[in-house]
């Protein structure tokens, strides 16, 4: 009798339509990567990838700004939304050098995560670590009940094991049940969402699938719109086949449109317009 133990992560990839998924996301990102212009300015469309992927989280977070003005500021402390798009863009400045520890310590990188977004915003005593019961948590996208604190530190103990268990799971299923049980479990008292977002985008560069982090999920989050987003989450919540599947396609979708977006990004410099 087999004792191998079972790949959960393993078994959402093999759910109806989800393989589709990955191959349309695997053949998309291989696109990007052969663009003519990641041979010599792969740096360049990174960057400006790092940059329209902050501005589309931070959409989601209620801080919809246009491009250009998230380009031109440089102070991000007033009011509300200023501090989320400040905090997107050290989130996703931050995702970057953290891959080895995510590795080692998952739980160790979503409390850097969110003492990086919190930038001092947060009483000290709550910025770092998971929620303690009856603390209050503030996102507003997300409507969908808490979990107790007990839940939570239990559901981030089993989603830690899996990540370091490691998965035959492709890396956009991964990426997928990262972002979504975050959500679910909205373990810190601020800027869940964007935490979510960018242990996403740790695990499809961290995989291998995206290594140069130019293919911003955030923006294709932000470009299908809020209410698609949330009902995609919705269907992760519910735990069902269909929904899980559902909402991993949501984020194949989201990457494929970042892709898109860094597409337009090399053909501008291309053309020496960007």
């Amino acid at each position: 009798m087999s004792t191998t133990a079972p790949d959960p992560l393993a078994a959402l990839g093999a759910l109806p339509g989800v393989a589709d998924a990955v191959d349309s996301v695997r053949k998309a990102v291989d696109r990007v990567y052969g663009h003519r212009v990641m041979r010599r300015r792969s740096n360049e469309v990174t960057g400006e990838a790092a940059l329209r992927g902050a501005r589309g989280s931070a959409a989601l977070s209620g801080a919809d700004w246009n491009l250009e003005e998230v380009r031109r500021r440089t102070d991000f402390s007033g009011d509300d939304e200023s501090q989320v798009i400040g905090a997107a863009l050290r989130l996703t400045a931050e995702a970057g050098q953290l891959l080895s520890i995510w590795r080692q310590s998952p739980l160790r990188v979503l409390a850097r995560l969110h003492l990086v977004a919190a930038g001092g915003a947060a009483p000290d005593d709550a910025v770092g670590r998971p929620r303690l019961a009856g603390e209050p948590v503030d996102e507003p996208l997300i409507e969908a009940p808490l979990p107790s604190a007990d839940e939570v530190a239990g559901r981030l103990e089993g989603l830690s094991g899996l990540i370091l268990a490691g998965s035959a799971a492709p890396a956009l299923v991964t990426a997928a049940v990262v972002h979504g049980e975050l959500l679910a479990l909205r373990p810190f008292g601020s800027y869940n969402g964007l935490v979510a977002r960018t242990a996403e985008r740790i695990v499809l560069i961290g995989s291998g699938l995206d290594p140069k982090s130019i293919c911003p999920a955030e923006v294709g989050h932000a470009e299908q719109g809020r209410a698609a987003y949330v009902a995609a989450f919705e269907g992760y919540l519910s735990g069902t086949p269909e929904g899980m599947a559902a909402w991993i396609a949501h984020c194949g979708r989201a990457v494929e449109l970042g892709v898109r977006e860094s597409t337009a990004v090399c053909e501008a410099l291309q053309r020496g317009a960007a």
